[in-house]
C-alpha cells in the first residue's frame, strides 16, 4: 500500500483497476468523465478502455465482456442513465457472469446537467442494489465491494458517486500494482436459456431476483459501510439517519454533538433489521439526504412494517430542502432546528457581499458564436426556430446571439425542429448539433428526418473534440480513449449516405462564405447539412491577435452588440481588446463597418 492525494474518481478508477477489471467502456458527461480518464492514464496493461459513441453502447459492450467472464466498469453521469436504460432493464433480468459495476454520477444542484436524478430511486426501479460512498476513502474501497458483490450475484451492481465525492481530494491508501486482483476471463460459454431474453425466462429470473434482493437485505445490514452510531445520552430519543457525502456535512453540523445517527451505504436494497435496530426506542428521526427522499421513505415503510411509533422528518415533512444540493449551512440549520437548539459557532455572522453574476459565455474566439453569427445573418427577415442541443453551443441562446430557442436533451433538437416544422411548415427550421453529440445521438434523428420527409437545415459543429466534458476524442476525431490512432468517421460521408443531398462544409471564421452556405443550403427543399468546421479555441493556440485602431474607431460597438465575445470592451467611447482572451479569430475583424480592426490571425 501507498498513500495519494487523489479526486474522487481518481479513486473510484483505481478501486476499479485494484479489483481487477478488464473493460471499462463510458460516454464522458461531468461530473463522471475523469474516471473513465484515469483508467486510461494509470491502465497497468490488459484493460480495454473505451469512448463508446453513447452510454447505451457502453452499456452493451460492457454487458457481453462480462457475459465472458469479465469484470466491466461503465461510466456515465445520471442523465447518461436514461439514455443506457433500455438495455440496462433487460440486462437486470439476463444477469452477468463477471462482476459489472455501473459508475453513475450525480450532480444535486444541478451544477453541470440538465437535470436532478437520484440513481438511488433508479436502483429500486430496477432492482439494482446500490453503493452509495461518503467519501474519497470509502469510494476506493466500496468499489471494490461493488464488484465483489456483482460476481457473487451474477448482476450488474450500482455505484453512486456525487459532484462532491467525485471532485473531492483526499490523502488516501491505494494498493500497489502487485496488490491487484488478478481476473481471468473464462471466455462466452453459449447457453441460449441463460443469454437470450424471452418471456418465460424474465418470469422465472424476476421471481429469483425478489428473493436475492429481501436475503441482501438482511445481509447488508451487516455491511461496514452501514453503520449505527449511538448517542452520548443528551438526545436518547432522537436520530439523525444520512447517507453520501450529506453524512460529513450531518457530522459537521452537529460539531460534537451527539444524537443516534444512522448511515446508509447500501440505499438498495435497504438494510432493513440495521434499521429496526436505530430506530429501536426513538421518537423522532431527522433524515439528511439529496436528492430523493430514499431513505425517508425507507424509514417510514419500516415503522409501519414492525409496528415502530417513530416519527420520520425530512424532505416529505419540509425539514430538508425538496430539491437542490444541500450543504453544511442547510444541513446545520435543519439540525438545529431538530435538535431544538443553536450550536456554539452558530453567532450571527455579518452578511457576505453578493457575488456578482457571471452567466456562462461562449469563449472568447469560439467558433460556435461565429457559426451562430453566420445563420443569424443569413436569414435575417425569415421566420425562423432554432432548436439547440447539449454542449458548448447551448450557450448560444444568450444575448446578443440569442439563437437557441429550444433545448431538451442530446440529440433532440433535430427531432424537435421536424415536429415544429410538421405543424409551421413555413417555418425555416434548423437543428443545431456538435460533432460529438451527432455521432452519440444525432444519427438516428436525421434518417427520422429524411425518411419523414421533413424540410429543416441540420447544422453541425464542428470543433473536432468533445469540448464541454473536458476534450474527449470521438469517432470523428480519428484518436481512442487509448490513444491509438485511428481512421476518421466522416460526418459528410454518413449524411450523404443516409440521402441527404445538400452536405456542405464552411469554416464558420470565414464570415461571408459562411453566410451564403447558409442561405444556399437553406434555399434547398428537404433535409440539407451544414458542416461548421473549425477547432476548438482551448485546444488550438493563437497565432496573432487582433487589435483596435483607436483613431479609426467610430464607437459604433457593432462588434460588441451583434458577437457578444468577452475579449471585446468598450472604454471611452472605443472599441477595446482584452490581450489575454483575444485568440485572432478575426471575426470582428470582418464585420467591423470601418475596418478599425486588424492583426489577428486565426487557427486552421
Amino acid at each position: 500500500m501507498h498513500k495519494e492525494f487523489l479526486m474522487g474518481n481518481e479513486a473510484i478508477a483505481l478501486g476499479a483497476i485494484a479489483a481487477g477489471i478488464n473493460l471499462a467502456a463510458g460516454y464522458p458527461g461531468t461530473p463522471s468523465t475523469e474516471v473513465l480518464e484515469t483508467v486510461a492514464k494509470r491502465n497497468p496493461g490488459g484493460i480495454h478502455v473505451e469512448w463508446s459513441v453513447n452510454e447505451k453502447a457502453a452499456m452493451e459492450v460492457a454487458a457481453g465482456a462480462a457475459y465472458s467472464g469479465a469484470r466491466t466498469l461503465v461510466t456515465m453521469k445520471q442523465v447518461g442513465l436514461n439514455v443506457a436504460s433500455d438495455p440496462l432493464m433487460s440486462l437486470e433480468y439476463i444477469g452477468v457472469k463477471g462482476g459489472m459495476v455501473i459508475m453513475v454520477a450525480d450532480d444535486p444542484g444541478p451544477i453541470s446537467s440538465q437535470t436532478e436524478q437520484d440513481t438511488r430511486s433508479f436502483a429500486s426501479f430496477s432492482k439494482l442494489p446500490l453503493f452509495d460512498p461518503s467519501s474519497v476513502s470509502e469510494a476506493y474501497t466500496m468499489i471494490q465491494d461493488a464488484f465483489g458483490l456483482s460476481e457473487r450475484i451474477k448482476s450488474p451492481v450500482f455505484f453512486r458517486a456525487t459532484t462532491r465525492v467525485d471532485h473531492g481530494y483526499e490523502a488516501i491508501d491505494v494498493k500497489d500494482t502487485g496488490e491487484y486482483n488478478t481476473n481471468t476471463p473464462e471466455g462466452f460459454i453459449k447457453d441460449s436459456s441463460k443469454w437470450v431474453i424471452f418471456p418465460r425466462l424474465s418470469v422465472k429470473n424476476h421471481a429469483l431476483i425478489e428473493k436475492r434482493n429481501a436475503e441482501l437485505s438482511d445481509e447488508l445490514s451487516s455491511y461496514p459501510g452501514n453503520t449505527v452510531k449511538a448517542g452520548d445520552g443528551k438526545y436518547p430519543r432522537l436520530g439523525i439517519a444520512s447517507h453520501g457525502v450529506n453524512w460529513g456535512y450531518t457530522l459537521d453540523a452537529l460539531g460534537g454533538r451527539l444524537p443516534r445517527l444512522l448511515k446508509i451505504a447500501t440505499p438498495f436494497p435497504f438494510p432493513e433489521k440495521l434499521a429496526v435496530e436505530f430506530l429501536t426506542d426513538l421518537d423522532e428521526v431527522l433524515c439528511v439526504e439529496e436528492l430523493d427522499p430514499v431513505i425517508e421513505r425507507a424509514l417510514t415503510y419500516v415503522c409501519g412494517k414492525y409496528g415502530l411509533k417513530v416519527n420520520i422528518r425530512g424532505k416529505l415533512t419540509g425539514d430538508i430542502p425538496p430539491a437542490g444540493e444541500n450543504n453544511v449551512d442547510i444541513v446545520k440549520a435543519a439540525v438545529n432546528r431538530f435538535l431544538g437548539e443553536t450550536a456554539e459557532d452558530d453567532a450571527k455572522l455579518p452578511e457576505p457581499p453578493p457575488l456578482p453574476v457571471r452567466p456562462p459565455v461562449l469563449c472568447a474566439g469560439c467558433p460556435h458564436r461565429a457559426s451562430f453569427y453566420a445563420v443569424k445573418q443569413a436569414m435575417k427577415g425569415q421566420k425562423t426556430v432554432y432548436c439547440g442541443d447539449i454542449g458548448c453551443y447551448t450557450l448560444g441562446n444568450a444575448q446578443p446571439l440569442d439563437m437557441c430557442d429550444t433545448c431538451l436533451c442530446m440529440g433532440a433538437g433535430i427531432n424537435i425542429a421536424q415536429g415544429i416544422y410538421h405543424i409551421e411548415p413555413d417555418t425555416k427550421c434548423f437543428a443545431f448539433v456538435g460533432d460529438s453529440t451527432f455521432f452519440a445521438s444525432g444519427i438516428t434523428g436525421v434518417v427520422n428526418a429524411f425518411y419523414n420527409q421533413a424540410d429543416l437545415t441540420l447544422i453541425v459543429l464542428d470543433n473536432s473534440t468533445t469540448a464541454m466534458t473536458g476534450h474527449q476524442p470521438h469517432p470523428g476525431t480519428g484518436v481512442t480513449a487509448m490513444g491509438q490512432i485511428v481512421e476518421k468517421v466522416s460526418t459528410e460521408a454518413v449524411l450523404r449516405a443516409i440521402g441527404l443531398t445538400t452536405v456542405e462544409t464552411v469554416d464558420p471564421l470565414d464570415h461571408k462564405p459562411a453566410v451564403e452556405t447558409v442561405k444556399r443550403a437553406a434555399a434547398q427543399p428537404g433535409v440539407k447539412a451544414v458542416i461548421f468546421r473549425s477547432p476548438c479555441v482551448a485546444v488550438t493556440k493563437p497565432k496573432g491577435r487582433s487589435k483596435v485602431n483607436a483613431d479609426k474607431c467610430v464607437g459604433c460597438r457593432r462588434c460588441i452588440k451583434e458577437l457578444g465575445c468577452p475579449g471585446l470592451t468598450f472604454r471611452d467611447g472605443k472599441a477595446v481588446i482584452d490581450d489575454s482572451l483575444c485568440t485572432g479569430c478575426t471575426l470582428c475583424e470582418q464585420i467591423c463597418p470601418v475596418s478599425a480592426i486588424s492583426g489577428g490571425e486565426k487557427n486552421a
